[in-house]
């Protein structure tokens, strides 16, 4: 499955170069465990998702690892239901008829049911699989939680996300003004800034 061969990339990459941030990322969450997520959703999840979700759990005791830009660590099932009952929780009073578009990758204002997170900020931001019915259905959107809506997708599908990650990790290149460097303690560091062409700032 290809979001498997492009998780593989940024594995194989974080081990190499990373290994502080690659020793925090966990192994695959059980069956079960995401079963029990899915029922506590009270919906399943796509086939991607789940695929991603059954070789990585997320980090090691939900510790930090800035894996994807600009500062957003992977979830896995638990700590994903426990932010989408925090969120169902903010935004009770509009929960059965949220006030977003029907299909996925639309405009959102308030926090939609069928927003899945998959990673965190620790801030409140989540990135989120946008479980929606309709052909843009397992997009990656932004949950920006003070603006409280989301945008176009950022990416059509984790595959797509882990992708560009790779290929930033892999090759130096930019995503959103975001380039990828790694700390003395192994840890990647995505820094913002205007990036020219030779990976130095612009002015």
């Amino acid at each position: 499955m290809e979001v498997l061969t492009q998780w593989n990339r940024i594995l194989q990459w974080s081990a190499r170069y990373a290994p502080g941030t690659h020793a925090q990322l966990a192994d695959g969450a059980s069956r079960a465990d995401i079963e029990a997520a899915e029922r506590d959703l009270g919906f399943e999840v796509n086939p991607e998702l789940r695929t991603w979700w059954s070789v990585c759990d997320g980090t090691r005791e939900g510790r930090f690892a800035e894996l994807f830009p600009p500062f957003y660590t992977p979830c896995g099932p638990a700590e994903s239901v426990r932010s989408w009952l925090v969120s169902k929780t903010i935004w009770q009073d509009a929960w059965e008829l949220p006030d977003t578009g029907r299909l996925a990758g639309s405009w959102a204002h308030g926090y939609h049911p069928r927003f899945v997170p998959i990673a965190f900020d620790g801030l409140g931001n989540h990135l989120v699989i946008d479980l929606r019915p309709g052909p843009r259905r397992g997009a990656v959107l932004e949950w920006d939680h003070e603006l409280c809506h989301v945008e176009e997708p950022r990416w059509p599908s984790l595959a797509g996300l882990f992708s560009d990650v790779a290929q930033a990790l892999e090759t130096g290149s930019v995503i959103d003004h975001s380039r990828a460097w790694v700390d003395p303690d192994g840890q990647i560091d995505w820094q913002i800034g205007n990036w020219t062409e030779t990976g130095s700032p612009g002015r």
